[in-house]
């Protein structure tokens, strides 16, 4: 089944061009189905490229998923067009008083600022807490994630001493996780962050669990033992070419950078990077839509309860 979109969003056009399925609205409604509605926070400054990459990973599944675009009232976007938030965009205020199968809050280039100091860190904490009564499931990617472990569980996030960016060999912690079904013992992922959080902190927290990690890179999923949150650090949904695109613009600004590690064939930033990542994108979102979300959210969605 495909997602459903607007027929004016951007993404549209690149999807189609990669002859992904997607559905306009007046199709939709000659289905009967009710699709999941999935509402995405989008915090990154390049709006059109993060909601793409998205899309494209929730369009991969057998559900038809309704997709709202969400961002924040009180942090005035400069990267991206006004007329394109105003026309595909709501606030939390516009969707408050309703309810979502799922909300993806992705990460954002905050994360090197106490979040207290983040200029929509109410707003966000507001939609954090709003989310207990009003989502099934909640899917936190990088900033996002430790955003979200911060403000529910206290966790902290520590500088590192480099930017943890490349592409890094994860492996399972548990098997037996549905939201890892189908993963192979050894899976890659990209990171691009100046931040961590621990395991020590972690595993204070009987709430949580920790699903993959990385020797290089740390922790990478974890996730609430109710299915209510999952926390990924990492940038799954990336294209071949983000890492490419943030190591060429810090190294054109002259900032300290390195090549992204395991990237580039024999780390060589003149030669193509090649995707190694895509397939376990694709099984984490669908595991995530279909086990967390579709198998457990009640058809009437003002029926989802409160839970801790």
């Amino acid at each position: 089944m495909p997602v459903k979109i607007p027929p004016t969003l951007p993404a549209r056009t690149t999807l189609e061009r990669e002859n992904i399925f997607i559905m306009d609205e007046d199709r939709a409604l000659h289905q009967d189905i009710r699709a999941l509605r999935v509402a995405i926070l989008n915090l990154m400054p390049t709006k059109v490229t993060t909601e793409t990459q998205l899309l494209r990973l929730l369009s991969n599944s057998a559900l038809q998923v309704e997709v709202t675009l969400l961002h924040t009232a009180t942090h005035e976007s400069k990267n991206t067009d006004a007329d394109h938030l105003l026309n595909h965009y709501v606030t939390f205020n516009d969707v408050k008083h309703e309810k979502f199968d799922g909300l993806i809050v992705t990460g954002a280039p905050v994360e090197q600022m106490p979040f207290e100091e983040v200029d929509y860190w109410n707003e966000l904490t507001q939609i954090f807490d709003w989310a207990e009564t009003n989502v099934e499931s909640t899917f936190y990617i990088c900033w996002g994630a430790q955003a979200g472990l911060y403000h529910r569980y206290g966790i902290p996030k520590y500088d590192l001493p480099r930017k943890m960016f490349g592409v890094f060999e994860h492996r399972l912690l548990n098997r037996t996780s549905k939201l890892l079904r189908g993963f192979d013992d050894i899976f890659l992922a990209p990171h691009s962050r100046h931040t961590e959080i621990r395991r020590a902190d972690i595993e204070k927290q009987p709430e949580l669990e920790i699903l993959a990690e990385a020797d290089d890179a740390s922790v990478y999923i974890v996730g609430s033992k109710d299915g209510r949150h999952l926390f990924i650090t990492g940038h799954s949904e990336y294209d071949p070419l983000t890492l490419k695109g943030e190591y060429e613009r810090d190294v054109n600004k002259g900032l300290p950078i390195h090549v992204p590690k395991n990237y580039y064939p024999q780390d060589n930033p003149k030669r193509e990077p090649t995707v190694r990542w895509r397939g376990h994108a694709n099984l984490l979102y669908a595991n995530w839509l279909n086990y967390y979300v579709y198998q457990v959210t009640p058809y009437d969605l003002d029926q989802i309860p409160q839970k801790p």
